[in-house]
């Protein structure tokens, strides 16, 4: 049964990607939406409906800020907070900052929604957090599934972004034990309209650049409305103490990189690069980077992910809630336009 509380939320991330359109749902379904973000964040992909947003300046890594925000998200009754802030980078310098904000800042928001009573607390964690098992399965010739009930375990196709992603859903777990209403969801390469230059929306930008390469993996994808509607499902609803896989579809890289080309006009990658070639391009590339100063296109970890075989079950949420993800044709044709015009928000 949905539920017509809370009015008010309180999102952190906001500013970003995933949040903003978090946010955006919030707004239409008629909430009233506070968020915390920096001082120096600005309003990042939400100044066109800025006026329309409560704004509390602060950081997930300082809590009375993040007390304080929460507090005045209370004064008008229950409220639910959405942590969607959050560091994904796949470049080992930033594995501290990662695990700084990722895990120390998750803690933080758990603690804090326990102290002061938050109605419900929404997490955008990853499906990397669940982990990549050993390739065993690759060696029968087909890819190997992953579910919500997939146990952790240490293995070298695991980033340092996933660590720490799975760490601070421990922190959730953890709150979830000493008595928060806490529900997750957890996304493959989320695709929509934003900053072309960050994250997974730079496949958008490769092909747009008409870029040859492809690799031989299987990419699983997720459209951004899909990520913000099943949340909100999902904190409307009395489901607690559950995490949720989001994936509308799994297709091997090449594919999705030749629909992209397609909705785009372009020419689509037509050069095979195999793995082998792909370990041995990282290392020049942290060359590269280390004597330029700028970010490596390729790492050690962006080189094993593009040529692995995984297979994440994105229907558990459907189950639960009845939702169902967009065509994957939808998706790209709303975000070949907002590319093509830079100041589309759809």
């Amino acid at each position: 049964m949905m539920s017509s509380l809370p009015n008010t939320v309180l999102i952190t991330g906001a500013t970003g990607f995933i949040g903003s359109h978090i946010a955006r749902l919030y707004l239409e379904k008629g909430h009233s939406v506070s968020v915390l973000h920096r001082a120096d964040s600005g309003y990042g992909m939400l100044a066109d409906v800025a006026d329309r947003i409560t704004w509390h300046v602060g950081d997930i890594l300082d809590i009375p800020s993040l007390e304080a925000a929460i507090d005045r998200g209370q004064a008008n009754g229950p409220l639910d907070v959405i942590h969607a802030a959050a560091i994904v980078s796949f470049v080992p310098k930033d594995r501290d900052w990662m695990e700084k904000v990722n895990v120390e800042g998750t803690a933080n928001v758990v603690n804090v929604c326990l102290q002061l009573g938050v109605r419900k607390l929404g997490y955008v964690s990853s499906v990397a957090s669940l982990g990549k098992p050993v390739a065993k399965g690759e060696k029968n010739g087909g890819p190997i599934l992953i579910t919500e009930e997939l146990k952790w375990e240490e293995s070298p196709m695991n980033s340092n972004y996933a660590k720490t992603k799975y760490r601070a859903e421990l922190e959730v777990w953890r709150g979830v034990a000493e008595g928060l209403n806490a529900v997750m969801v957890n996304p493959t390469v989320v695709l929509g309209a934003g900053d072309w230059t960050r994250s997974s929306l730079q496949l958008i930008k490769y092909v747009y650049d008409e870029r040859p390469f492809y690799t031989d993996g299987l990419v699983g994808y997720v459209d951004v409305l899909d990520v913000a509607d099943s949340l909100y499902r999902l904190m409307q609803s009395a489901i607690t103490g559950e995490r949720y896989i989001l994936n509308g579809g799994t297709i091997p890289y090449r594919s999705l990189l030749e629909q992209i080309a397609d909705a785009l006009g372009k020419r689509s990658p037509s050069v095979r690069v195999p793995p082998l070639l792909t370990r041995v391009l990282w290392p020049i590339e942290a060359l590269r980077s280390w004597l330029t100063g700028k970010a490596p296109l390729i790492t050690r970890e962006t080189a094993r992910s593009a040529s692995s075989h995984y297979w994440p079950d994105g229907q558990r949420i459907g189950q639960a809630t009845g939702f169902q993800y967009r065509p994957l044709s939808d998706t790209l044709r709303r975000v070949a336009r907002a590319f093509q015009t830079p100041k589309n928000d759809a």
